[in-house]
């Protein structure tokens, strides 16, 4: 689990190593064990007020491939960089004229044991055709219940966050210190 003030200082670090003109802002750095999620916004096709929704599709979708084309290098300069110091695999998207588009991202596996009863619920949906497989049926779950938790889950993180900071101030914290001063005074020239 990351803290708040972890994800900031990785936000403003993306902020600092992005080119300047690589996104119009960005819009989302999202991170977990495997990976860290980059989404930037880039400016919508210049289009006639009376363009046509296939028009407008069409014409997002081809500034969105030109994007990725085009930045290639520098993103992939940037997730080096990234990958070396934060340990995760970066993906990349973007957000053009509303639309969202990843352009890479991490499928990790996930293991879990399951009863029948739930089981169940993976080949119902499956027989409907909602889902291919019983990891689809899973992944389309576990999307439903995040878009709506949000608030249930961002209150878990919080509460996950407050018990973080007062672990680092329990004497345990204290200990590690004192060990990390003694080893600083050991390697000082004073020593």
């Amino acid at each position: 689990m990351i803290t708040s003030e972890q994800r900031e200082k990785l936000r403003g670090w993306f902020a600092g190593r992005l080119p300047d003109d690589l996104f119009e802002e960005l819009v989302e750095v999202a991170v977990d064990r495997e990976e860290i999620t980059v989404i930037g916004r880039v400016p919508a096709p210049r289009l006639a007020g009376d363009a046509s929704a296939a028009e407008r599709e069409a014409a997002v979708s081809a500034r969105i491939q030109e994007f990725r084309e085009r930045t290639r290098e520098a993103r992939m300069a940037v997730a080096r960089d990234a990958e070396h110091r934060f340990r995760r695999k970066v993906s990349w998207g973007v957000v053009c004229d509303g639309e969202r588009a990843l352009f890479t991202h991490v499928a990790a596996p996930v293991m879990t044991r399951l009863r029948q009863p739930e089981r169940q619920v993976l080949d119902t949906l499956i027989a409907g055709g909602v889902a291919r497989s019983r990891s689809d049926a899973l992944a389309w779950c576990v999307r439903l219940v995040q878009r709506h938790t949000d608030d249930w889950l961002a209150e878990l993180r919080e509460s996950l966050e407050h018990v973080q900071r007062v672990r680092a101030q329990g004497p345990d914290a204290e200990e590690a210190a004192d060990a990390g001063d003694a080893e600083d005074a050991h390697d000082s020239p004073d020593a």
